[in-house]
């Protein structure tokens, strides 16, 4: 049954594009088991997950918000359009039609936003431009409110590309068990288009509880990591408040980090300690 409109190339539009409101709205209509229409389950199915990772979501408190951020993160092309697409397959043309509406509105704001970034800033000498003011801050993350409370975290997670995968295995042993944990990972929960240090600050500052710094060769080679563990370190001299955990996770061939080394680590990469460490890593992000 074909229910998604071609005025608009929906496929180009990344899922980012759809705020908390519309995410919670799916979530209402595919979170209930259902008998007769399809539910999230068949959803996640299209889009590609195996039985396993289908179950694996099933404790999630919102299943639907969690499939939506994990196709994102290892998809993409997780578009606006696909996942119109897929609930035309599944035959929930009935929230297409419902969340239409919104979901234009959604697309509207997001292009709108790309156009404004791609004109030339007006430059005023007084104001530093990468840093904003309070009010420009409201809807940094993908869940923030901007008639509420800002989105807070258990943990930022400090990490450069290439140990990305560890850090998908970070959500999944830490957010998606029985730990419920709320880790604040930059290219999934970050929106675009704002100043990258700035945002950092805040959210490291003001939003999360605690950094997890995921250790590696290539880590030592990165400058936004080098950034934002100066920072994270500059908040609590002497780790006084335990606020930063260094995690290494595969061996390394360069020398550990010199300003990390009076840090307890949680090393995966001893066999004989591997079994405490997500227990130890999760204890450690659920202290207030």
């Amino acid at each position: 049954m074909a229910c998604v409109d071609s005025e608009v190339d929906l496929m180009t539009i990344p899922l980012i594009a759809l705020n908390v409101t519309v995410r919670k709205k799916l979530a209402l209509y595919l979170n209930p088991k259902n008998t007769v229409a399809a539910d999230w389950m068949a959803v996640a199915e299209a889009m590609g997950f195996n039985y396993l990772e289908i179950k694996n979501h099933e404790t999630s408190q919102s299943p639907t918000k969690t499939v939506l951020e994990n196709w994102h993160a290892r998809n993409s092309d997780a578009t606006v359009g696909k996942l119109l697409s897929i609930l035309s397959e599944v035959d929930r043309c009935d929230i297409v039609k419902d969340l239409r509406p919104f979901i234009d509105e959604d697309v509207r704001k997001y292009c709108e936003n790309l156009r404004k970034k791609a004109e030339p800033p007006l430059q005023v000498p007084e104001v530093d431009s990468c840093f904003p003011r309070t009010p420009e801050r409201v809807g940094i993350t993908l869940e923030d409110d901007p008639d509420g409370a800002p989105e807070l975290f258990d943990a930022f997670i400090c990490y450069c590309q290439s140990d990305f995968e560890f850090v998908h295995e970070m959500i999944r042993e830490l957010e998606q068990t029985e730990y419920k944990l709320k880790l604040c990972v930059f290219d999934r929960d970050v929106l675009p288009g704002s100043c990258v240090w700035t945002i950092t600050s805040e959210l490291i500052e003001k939003r999360c509880k605690r950094m997890v710094v995921v250790i590696s060769d290539e880590y030592l080679e990165s400058d936004a990591c080098d950034f934002q563990t100066k920072f994270a370190l500059s908040l609590c001299p002497g780790a006084r408040n335990k606020r930063l955990i260094p995690v290494k996770y595969k061996s390394m061939s360069k020398p550990f980090p010199s300003i990390l080394r009076f840090l307890t680590i949680c090393d995966y990469t001893r066999p004989p300690t591997q079994a405490w460490f997500w227990v130890r890593l999760a204890k450690a992000l659920s202290l207030p």
